[in-house]
């Protein structure tokens, strides 16, 4: 007994190891890491070095509760700002994406296998939903610096996709399994009616649960090595209580993260480190025992067909979910070609897949292999080409700060204060002499080992470490004085336009410099506000309006998106690439009244000649 404790320790710690090294090969050439770390476990299994693990209930116990790990640290990692500025579309695209997805997947399912409707259906419900987990390392690992909307949009999207997934998922289990041969009607109403009530306790949970995390937090006083373990701990019972309660406990530990993120808890910053960790740590093990409890051995028989379909949920059926649910919202399409490319499938379809087994369905095995299969399609073509089409569809914007060495250091007892302590890099504004804000004067500075009141130490020099005592949520600007320039890449040194101008400067000047032919009303406003109007009274950092010869570049906004600094380019950038589908609700609406116009056009040409043939004809007869 003693030695099965010690050597499932040894090959448990080993394959953790392995997963954890092989995220350094992924770094390096850009593979997808869900890809190593299920190849690890697959390697690791029956067919590989012989670890025998076929406890479906045990897989899914694992996985379930490292997803709960995973979607606390997403909530509490998403910014309100950012929930703002794509919670309609993302919002979409988790609820009405997921369900078109399943639906399109499931009827080709059905006729390329033997599935009933039904288990068609659950296998399309299995694979609908996407990895965040996958999509955000390889943009990191990528060095890809999205547009802040597509980004913000696929960010909210795989965060909260899964409770809707799994929901559909458990359910048509449970109708399969009971026998049940259920009237569509019937069917579709106690679906609508369980979502609405599963949703419903679930988020009511995880509301609840988040503001009674922040209040504990507050109220009791922690060691601060205690406390990450006691929010990590307190996430959890808030996952188990709203599904006790026949809630979404997935929807409630997500939204708990979320309204604990953003809100004044203390120690915020050790919290982020301990949930950046216990989410690696999490997901590490989830790939593994999902790689394990696979069996490759019966992969052949069922190949092909899997294929296809992994192939069709790729080209067909994610992109004609993500065009429905983003047709109301005028997205470019660029932004909506890739976000329907990012769609990668992930553990979180695998583990649904693992459901049919539970549930005891005669199919069970197949629709885990398959689900398996179309993942590994997923991950491989997708995973690989997410940074060369964000490229190709110019959707990187080149990165607003250059290098930053920032450490942020919790105070004792303080719930509203923060230590920052900075490193002056050579070519940073503060370096160069830019003069530091009053109320973000250093109380510090350490030059060369030696301690100096800031008073005494004359202007800054690059290699200094200076300690600023700022309350809570310091604005930006300290990260921006303290970050060397930018280093833009050669392919983007015109991205910033050959000079900027003030926003709040009228835009008639730019009529009477360049002859941009702007309306009268145009011209009474000032810069800024002509780039809103162009844009629909929204702006985002990067975003080019063209105006006659020039275009216009936004190159900062502030918190409140407010413009505060413009680039000019006399160069316009050349047009994106040429996209045929994706149309947007505006470009429809525009091809289908120039279409008109051209019938009606048609139609009042073709009137007159009828009426100068109606004579001749009338002689011709005799008359």
């Amino acid at each position: 007994m003693e030695q099965s404790i010690y050597l499932v320790t040894l090959v448990g710690a080993a394959l953790v190891l392995a997963a954890a090294f092989s995220s350094l090969i992924a770094f390096r050439f850009g593979a997808p890491l869900l890809l190593l770390f299920l190849g690890i476990g697959l390697a690791s299994g029956v067919d590989g070095l012989g670890i025998q693990f076929d406890n479906a209930q045990f897989a899914y116990f694992v996985g379930s509760l490292a997803l709960a790990v995973i979607l606390f640290d997403s909530g509490f990692g998403t910014p309100l700002n950012v929930l703002r500025q794509a919670a309609l579309p993302a919002l979409s695209l988790a609820t009405i994406g997921v369900l078109v997805t399943a639906g399109i997947f499931g009827v080709v399912a059905f006729y390329m296998t033997d599935f009933t409707w039904l288990e068609s259906f659950l296998l399309g419900a299995a694979v609908a939903s996407t990895d965040a987990a996958a999509v955000f390392f390889l943009l990191r690992a990528g060095n890809v610096n999205l547009r802040e909307r597509v980004r913000s949009t696929l960010e909210i999207e795989s965060g909260t996709n899964d409770p809707i997934a799994i929901f559909l998922t458990i359910t048509l289990v449970e109708i399969i399994a009971a026998g049940a041969n259920p009237n569509a009607e019937l069917l579709f109403i106690d679906l609508v009616i369980g979502f609405v009530v599963h949703m419903g306790l679930g988020a009511a949970a995880g509301l609840i649960g988040g503001f009674l995390i922040v209040r504990l937090v507050e109220r009791l006083n922690l060691d601060q090595a205690l406390l990450p373990i006691f929010v990590l701990t307190l996430s959890l019972i808030v996952f188990a209580a709203a599904g006790a309660i026949h809630g979404s406990g997935f929807l409630a530990v997500y939204l708990a993260g979320l309204v604990a993120g953003n809100s004044d808890i203390r120690a915020v910053s050790v919290l982020r480190r301990f949930q950046a960790g216990m989410s690696w740590l999490a997901q590490i093990i989830m790939f593994l025992v999902l790689g394990l409890f696979a069996t490759p051995s019966q992969f052949p028989e069922i190949l092909a067909v899997a294929f296809v379909l992994g192939l069709f949920l790729i080209f067909v059926a994610r992109p004609l979910a993500v065009w429905i649910c983003l047709l109301p919202f005028n997205m470019p399409r660029q932004e909506t070609a890739f976000i329907s490319w990012v769609g990668l499938r992930g553990a979180v379809s695998i583990l649904l897949a693992i459901t049919p087994i539970l549930g005891g369905l005669e199919n069970g095995r197949d629709i885990f292999n398959i689900a398996f299969i179309v993942v590994l399609v997923s991950l491989v073509i997708q995973g690989w080409t997410v940074g060369p089409l964000a490229r190709r569809l110019g959707l990187i914007v080149p990165a607003r700060l250059g290098p930053l060495e920032k450490v942020e250091l919790e105070l004792p007892g303080s719930a509203h204060h923060e230590l920052l302590a900075y490193t002056i890099v050579p070519g940073s504004p503060v370096a160069r002499g830019q003069r530091i804000p009053r109320w973000a004067r250093p109380s510090l500075v350490v030059r060369e080992g030696r301690s100096i009141k800031y008073q005494d130490a004359g202007r800054l020099l690059a290699g200094d470490h200076v300690y600023i005592f700022v309350p809570d949520r310091y604005p930006r600007l300290l990260d921006r004085l303290f970050a060397s320039r930018t280093e833009v890449d050669p392919e983007d040194a015109d991205f910033f336009g050959a000079f900027a101008v003030d926003p709040t400067r009228p835009a008639a000047d730019l009529e009477a410099a360049y002859g941009t032919g702007l309306i009268e009303a145009e011209t009474a406003m000032t810069i800024g506000q002509l780039i809103l109007s162009r844009l629909g009274g929204r702006a985002e950092y990067a975003d080019r309006v063209t105006i006659g010869p020039i275009e216009l570049i936004v190159r900062e906004v502030d918190e409140k998106g407010r413009i505060i600094s413009v680039g000019v380019s006399l160069e316009p950038a050349p047009p994106a690439p040429p996209i045929p589908a994706f149309l947007s609700a505006s470009e429809i609406g525009d091809r289908l009244r120039s279409l008109f116009a051209r019938l009606k056009k048609r139609g009042v040409a073709s009137a007159p000649a009828a009426d100068a043939e109606t004579p001749d004809s009338y002689n011709s007869r005799g008359h």
